[in-house]
C-alpha cells in the first residue's frame, strides 16, 4: 500500500509540474500576442504619420505661375 501512495504522490507532482508548465507558457503567448499587436498598431501608426508629413510637405506652387483661379 505504501508504493500506491508513491506513485499517487509522484503522479500528483508530475500533473502539477505539467500544469504549472502549461500556466507558464500561455503567460508567454499572450505576452508574446500583445507585444505583436503593439508593434502592428505602432507600424500602422507610423505608416499614417509619414502620408500626413508626405502631404504636408508636398512642394508648394510657385508664385510666378499663374493659378488656375487667375487664369479665369
Amino acid at each position: 500500500m505504501r508504493n500506491v501512495e508513491r506513485i499517487t504522490s509522484v503522479k500528483s507532482e508530475l500533473l502539477d509540474i505539467f500544469m504549472s508548465m502549461e500556466v507558464d507558457e500561455h503567460a508567454q503567448r499572450q505576452r508574446s500576442a500583445a507585444q505583436r499587436s503593439l508593434r502592428a498598431r505602432r507600424g500602422i501608426e507610423l505608416h499614417r504619420e509619414f502620408q500626413k508629413l508626405s502631404r504636408d510637405i508636398a512642394p508648394l506652387p510657385d508664385d510666378d505661375e499663374p493659378q488656375e483661379s487667375e487664369l479665369h
